[in-house]
């Protein structure tokens, strides 16, 4: 379970967090809050799921992304700038890294494209570096593509980007889904 909570900030005190003022993209700021569920499936054992929401304020210069439960009390709170990343839990433990990527790989034990994902909320019409582009629609936008080991559909655009983010990830034995809903 712990591999499955944390990964869901590479999608990152106890206050109730309320959504963004405003919703999309404004002065180059993507804002976004909605809901997360994350199940995880191990060859002989239990699938392990977690579920809660989210708010994802990324100016590209600074990233901040909250973790709330399902009752709206922050599990995590995660900030990235120029000079590295930091990962706050709900119980005050502060941990550090150069990179989002570095920090996941030194909470998890392995890598994941957390940097990919500031990208992945806004609107692709074409592939980006490491991307695979599987499927683009009518408008010209991506809506499934691989890139660092995920499988990506995305759908329900509006004028930022997708409003549906569904991952897919397998390897050795462990298959990880990640549902992204912005509200």
């Amino acid at each position: 379970m712990r591999f499955l909570a944390v990964s869901l900030l590479a999608l990152a005190g106890c206050a109730t967090q309320a959504p963004p003022e405003r919703e999309g993209s404004l002065d180059g700021v993507v804002a976004r809050h909605g809901r997360f569920a994350a199940k995880t499936e191990v060859l002989n054992q239990a699938p392990e799921a977690v579920q809660g929401g989210f708010v994802w304020r990324d100016s590209g210069v600074q990233l901040t992304l909250e973790l709330t439960n399902p009752f709206g009390s922050t599990l995590a709170r995660v900030s990235v700038l120029a000079q590295g990343a930091t990962l706050e839990r709900s119980n005050g433990e502060i941990i550090r890294a150069s990179t989002p990527d570095d920090l996941i790989e030194q909470v998890l034990g392995q890598k994941m494209p957390v940097q990919d994902l500031r990208s992945w909320f806004r609107m692709q019409k074409q592939s980006l570096p490491g991307m695979r582009v599987l499927e683009q629609d009518a408008q010209g936008r991506v809506v499934a593509f691989e890139q660092a080991g995920w499988t990506a559909r995305l759908s329900n655009f509006d004028n930022v980007g997708p409003r549906l983010i569904s991952l897919l990830r397998a390897e050795a034995g462990r298959n990880i889904s990640i549902r992204l809903v912005i509200d």
